[in-house]
């Protein structure tokens, strides 16, 4: 594929996206549609990509900006689960898949089988995320999904190794299969810490948003590339990298976060969008290269609904009956429920939320034509296998999920009042801590302009941080009340005195959001404070510092 071509495929696949967003239509389902139609137009040429390309430059990005999005908090809280789905389901499933295959396909190695597996192991929890988010589901069921995507990919993407090792030595590479899978865990993740350390004091010394940007681009590849060089896995240094810096994010400049979150967003878009409109654009050319192979389209088409079939049912059977399990040991327990444990009807949403998305398309892209020299066996009909049962999650699971979630009724009500006390608690903190600067700063003012002015100057100052915090307080408590005092003017108004004017007042605000901030932080890392609030809030106050930066500029 020429770059003229790959930019043809990005625009019209940005295009197509936009539509999609537009419209509320289900973006995948539609750029793999409309790929399908344009492969059939006269003169549309057959769009071969680097299998490689896809594992090492479309990849890294997107799980990269996943990691940063999520909470290094809920992942720790609900860390039991998250395994549960995130290795050992994977594992189940490729392993179920394998055997079907190979029972099915008479002179089918197991290890080609399980290559497949592999491929098709892993289910795109962002998705479902996505619409999770949409419809308020509760926030365990949402940690635990995101924090599924993040190393399922892993472990789906290491056997995936582990069995091309086997395809070409034989049943000897699946005998230091454990010692593999272990050395890429421990390599990736500590490699993938030491850099986000690297990077975080790097980005805490640099006052350029655009170069502290920049450094944040290329640290999925730096991190990915430098893992597989020494037999990590690339896709779990990602991962450890990203959540060490999002979890440190609000200890760096304001303006590197105000700058660096719609720069991800509009990264990951057409990433997204173009590996969907490629597996459109391929379809056809792979049906014919299956259709003209000794396997032929039948056996195949009978191999992917076997697949599918096997991925419906292997994660719905997995997931509940692990639930019932552990709903079972705490049944007599006393006491409250256990934060991770979900009920029946979270687990039913749970075990339907299965969408095969990008990484099943990458590595079934990725599967090589030949390896140690010889032509890898049934390769073609692998990636259609591949495609359809990504098609058809999407299609029976993805389009079906919200009717789902609807149906058992499962909300986030609690979720929702949880949150809002946390945040009436934390902007009375932050209030609070505003009192503490300006009343530290009193005694200099009160030498330069007299007690009862400088008095005067923290209430006005601190009265719109009261004012929230008051009606913070009426959301603790709506039927105490709130006193109103005279907060007098909020702004300095008309009346500027001396330690406002100029770089002193400046000064003076930067403190009071760096001292609201460290409130933050302080709560998020005691486990006060859930990180979606904190970062809600972090928002407000990054704003607040960009709105005193730019007045700043505009006096000079």
């Amino acid at each position: 594929m020429h770059h003229v071509e790959i930019f043809v495929l990005v625009v019209g696949a940005v295009a197509v996206t936009a539509a999609c967003r537009r419209w509320g239509w289900p973006s995948p389902l539609v750029l793999v549609a409309v790929g399908l139609a344009v492969s059939f137009l006269p003169g549309v040429p057959r769009f071969e990509v680097d299998p490689e390309l896809v594992l090492e430059f479309v990849l890294p990005p997107l799980l990269y900006s996943a990691a940063t999005e999520s909470s290094y908090q809920d992942v720790r809280r609900y860390v039991g689960p998250i395994l549960r789905l995130g290795v050992g389901l994977v594992l189940v499933s490729a392993f179920a898949v394998a055997l079907v295959v190979w029972l099915l396909v008479d002179d089918l190695p197991f290890a080609v089988a399980l290559v497949l597996g592999a491929v098709v192991a892993p289910p795109d929890a962002v998705a479902a995320a996505a619409v999770g988010r949409r419809l308020g589901l509760p926030r365990r069921v949402m940690s635990m999904l995101s924090g599924e995507s993040l190393i399922n990919d892993a472990t789906s993407l290491t056997l995936y190794k582990v069995a091309l090792a086997a395809v070409a030595t034989g049943a000897a590479a699946f005998s230091g299969g454990a010692g593999v899978f272990a050395l890429a865990v421990v390599v990736g993740v500590a490699l993938g810490l030491a850099l986000g350390v690297v990077v975080h004091q790097a980005r805490m010394r640099l006052d350029d948003p655009v170069v502290a940007s920049a450094v944040g681009l290329l640290t999925p590849f730096a991190a990915y590339w430098s893992a597989e060089a020494l037999g990590g896995s690339g896709v779990l240094a990602v991962v450890a990298a990203g959540l060490y810096l999002g979890h440190t994010a609000p200890r760096a400049g304001f303006a590197t976060r105000l700058f660096q979150t719609p720069l991800w967003s509009t990264l990951v878009l057409p990433l997204e969008a173009f590996t969907f409109a490629l597996i459109g654009l391929q379809l056809p050319w792979l049906i014919d290269d299956v259709r003209r192979s000794h396997e032929g389209l039948a056996g195949a088409a009978l191999v992917a609904l076997a697949v599918l079939g096997t991925a419906l049912l292997v994660r719905p059977l997995y997931v509940l009956a692990t639930g019932h399990v552990r709903r079972r040991r705490h049944a007599g327990a006393t006491g409250d429920r256990p934060a991770d444990l979900l009920t029946a009807r979270e687990s039913a949403v749970v075990s339907w939320a299965g969408m095969r998305g990008v990484v099943t398309l990458a590595a079934a892209a990725a599967v090589p034509a030949e390896v140690d020299g010889e032509e890898f066996p049934y390769r073609a009909s692998l990636q259609l296998v591949a495609y359809a049962v990504a098609i058809g999650t999407l299609l029976l699971q993805g389009l079906s999920l919200p009717w789902v979630i609807r149906r058992l009724g499962v909300g986030a009500h609690e979720d929702a009042a949880h949150e809002a006390a946390q945040e009436a608690q934390v902007r009375v903190a932050t209030a609070a801590a505003v009192r503490g600067v300006l009343e530290r700063r009193a005694p200099e003012w009160a030498r330069e302009l007299g007690d009862a002015q400088a008095a005067r100057l923290v209430e006005r100052l601190v009265g719109a941080t009261t004012a929230r915090a008051r009606a913070a307080a009426a959301m603790l408590d709506p039927e105490g009340g709130t006193q109103r005092g005279d907060d007098g003017d909020a702004a300095p108004g008309r009346l500027v005195p001396a330690p406002l004017a100029g770089r002193r007042g400046q000064q003076l605000r930067r403190d009071l959001v760096r001292a609201q901030r460290q409130v933050l932080v302080e709560r998020r890392d005691a486990g006060d404070l859930d990180e979606a609030v904190m970062r809600r809030v972090l928002r407000e106050l990054d704003l607040e510092d960009e709105a005193l930066a730019a007045s700043w500029v505009n006096r000079v």
